[in-house]
């Protein structure tokens, strides 16, 4: 089984998770840029993240049989973050991207509704959106929307494997993403693979499996023309001698 986690945070998480993530199916991700836990002080260090997961966080990942790949997203609900998305729509627009868009944690339904009339006042067409942590209030406006629809399995909050299968069961496979947005938090990277567990004890054969967790996240990130998934990541194949500006995964000199 292969498995694509369409939204992660993997600057957040250990090599061990990475090796936990290959044996149950990963082999690849999309890294969500995050905050730290309190607002940044300055614009400026944003430049220093950036680079890293344009640059370190792939090497590891690599290091590990998974590719790993970037993009960025918001998720608050005020009048600043109402125009940067709007801004960020626009740049999109301007280069034929397809754009990930967080709904707010608090008042989902109303933010949801706010975010599609965002989208539709961009001209962004909707099959390049996905609009993700949903649940069962949000999904439908926004597949009726023609936007995709993303999903994040947690341990406690969010979304559970059960609650998923049925909204699959109810929606069906198209157009649906689903991920762990795991990140220094009470999260679980493996979640991603027992959603598809979930999936084949509750009926759903493997090809609708291979939809939800492999070719849909790639049919929609494909649409960006930057996306080529590695073929020869068949295996992990940590190089001890390879580095990335002088740093390795390696501890202790061995």
């Amino acid at each position: 089984m292969r498995i694509f986690d369409p939204h992660i945070h993997m600057n957040s998480r250990s090599t061990d998770d990475y090796e936990a993530m290959y044996a149950d199916g990963a082999r690849a991700a999309v890294e969500l840029v995050f905050w730290m836990g309190r607002p940044r002080t300055s614009s400026e260090s944003f430049y220093d993240y950036f680079d890293a997961l344009l640059g370190w966080e792939p090497y590891r990942a690599t290091q590990f049989g998974i590719q790993h790949f970037c993009t960025s997203a918001l998720d608050s609900m005020t009048p600043e973050e109402d125009e940067a998305l709007a801004r960020r729509l626009q740049l999109a627009v301007e280069h034929g991207l397809p754009a990930l868009v967080h709904t707010p944690h608090r008042d989902k339904a109303t933010g949801t509704r706010r975010t599609l009339d965002v989208v539709r006042e961009s001209g962004i067409a909707p099959d390049l959106v996905v609009l993700d942590h949903l649940n069962e209030l949000t999904v439908g406006m926004v597949l009726d929307s023609g936007c995709w629809a993303g999903f994040s399995m947690y341990p406690r909050t969010k979304m559970s494997e059960d609650r998923m299968v049925e909204i699959l069961k109810d929606h069906g496979t198209q157009r649906v993403l689903v991920n762990s947005a795991a990140d220094r938090g009470r999260s679980d990277p493996l979640k991603t693979r027992r959603t598809a567990d979930a999936m084949l004890a509750a009926g759903f054969d493997e090809a609708a499996v291979e939809r939800v967790m492999w070719s849909n996240p790639v049919a929609f990130y494909g649409q960006s023309g930057r996306l080529e998934v590695d073929p020869a990541l068949d295996e992990p194949k940590p190089d001890d001698q390879s580095s990335f500006e002088g740093n390795s995964i390696r501890r202790g000199g061995v």
